[in-house]
């Protein structure tokens, strides 16, 4: 699908295609629909990028708490969305051994009570030693300075999302 492709697509169309850049918020694609024509792809990814940025905070804590817990059990009993199983197998998080899942859990649940909302990493970036590694460093962060590392975060998995998307679509 080329970007010419993407900006004739109906509201519908546009948010059954790209309803969940953002994890289970279909209301960033139905945003971006209504900032086209896009001329570029990156040109989607930075409108994108440009609506999350300007949600108020409580918008960007609701972006955050649609993400599921890294290698929680939804994984492995397919409650999770395809794209973020794909994205958690393809960073280890599907083969953890015991120990290792045990501390994930751990780790996600003194995140979430700091925090208030899930650790959020771009999976696709990193492996598992590096995901349980930056989730013990972010523990660290003021509440304000970790609301911006995960909505990065956030942004990282759209635009890869968006890539992914617009690459499948041009192979059919």
């Amino acid at each position: 699908m080329d970007i010419s492709a993407v900006n004739s697509l109906s509201c519908e169309d546009f948010v059954d295609i790209f309803g969940n850049i953002v994890e289970k918020c279909p209301l960033v694609a139905a945003a971006l629909w209504s900032q086209r024509p896009f001329s570029t792809l990156e040109h989607m990814e930075v409108a994108a990028a440009e609506f999350i940025d300007s949600l108020p905070v409580p918008g960007k804590e609701g972006i955050l708490r649609c993400h599921p817990d890294l290698a929680s059990r939804g994984l492995h009993s397919g409650n999770l969305t395809p794209e973020s199983t794909e994205e958690q197998r393809e960073a280890g998080l599907a083969s953890l051994e015991l120990g290792e899942a045990e501390r994930l859990r751990l780790l996600n649940l003194q995140y979430k009570r700091r925090f208030g909302f899930p650790f959020v990493i771009c999976a696709r970036l990193n492996d598992k030693a590096t995901i349980e590694r930056r989730l013990a460093e972010r523990m660290a962060n003021e509440r304000a300075r970790e609301l911006q590392v995960a909505v990065d975060e956030v942004k990282k998995i759209c635009g890869l999302r968006l890539q992914k998307l617009v690459a499948t679509a041009s192979r059919l």
